[in-house]
């Protein structure tokens, strides 16, 4: 893990059971400790100041661009230049993996801006998931199989926040599904605490889908 790495943090209320979110950053590391960020509340976009003590789990993207995931808590408070807090990094062992085929992929309709050099458009997913994404692609505007388009994503997050997601993805498919044309494209370059706002996007659509099946 490199300091700058964005990390997302999931802390689970025991009374209510209810699992809030919060976002941060690796500042410093050491053997035993990171040193992040004080973190940011996922529905407030606040700072939040948790005490020492407080479990959670940390999931995060690495420079292989694979999904780590480990248990923490909360070692103390740092005042360096910036508040901040020290947190309990594990032993490799007990850190997990998600790998890529394990990203949760969805079935929805987000708003698309593609830029090429010649031409732009606008269009929506059919699917997306932190790996990449499909798009409707629209008659005027064909693309040829291993193109790399420049793409801006629009997420309406869960606190109802809009977040814009900026990529370099190469269309990997292109297929023809009852008259509609879609392209399969795979992120090649993106920032990892966006794809990290990706993921996060997709998870809280399928938990949104399963309190629908569940009511």
């Amino acid at each position: 893990m490199k300091i700058g790495t964005a990390l997302t943090m999931e802390i689970n209320n025991s009374e209510t059971g209810e699992i809030s979110k919060y976002r941060s950053s690796v500042i410093e590391k050491t053997a035993h400790h990171l040193l992040i960020d004080l973190p940011i509340d996922d529905k407030t976009n606040k700072t939040v100041f948790l005490p020492e003590g407080t479990h959670m789990k940390i999931t995060y993207i690495g420079t292989d661009q694979t999904v780590y995931m480990f248990h923490t808590e909360i070692a103390a408070r740092v005042k360096e230049n910036i508040p901040a807090l020290a947190i309990t990094f594990p032993e490799k062992e007990a850190i997990s993996t998600i790998q890529r085929r394990q990203f949760v992929r969805i079935d929805t309709a987000v708003d698309v801006a593609v830029h090429r050099a010649k031409d732009s458009f606008t269009t929506v997913t059919a699917d997306i998931s932190g790996g990449g994404i499909s798009v409707i692609l629209p008659e005027s505007h064909p693309i040829d199989i291993s193109e790399r388009l420049d793409i801006w994503i629009v997420l309406q997050m869960h606190s109802g926040d809009f977040q814009y997601i900026h990529a370099i993805a190469e269309v990997i498919r292109v297929d023809d599904d009852n008259g509609v044309s879609k392209a399969s494209l795979k992120f090649v370059s993106i920032n990892e605490s966006e794809q990290q706002l990706i993921i996060r996007y997709c998870f809280e659509k399928q938990l949104e889908s399963r309190k629908k099946e569940l009511s």
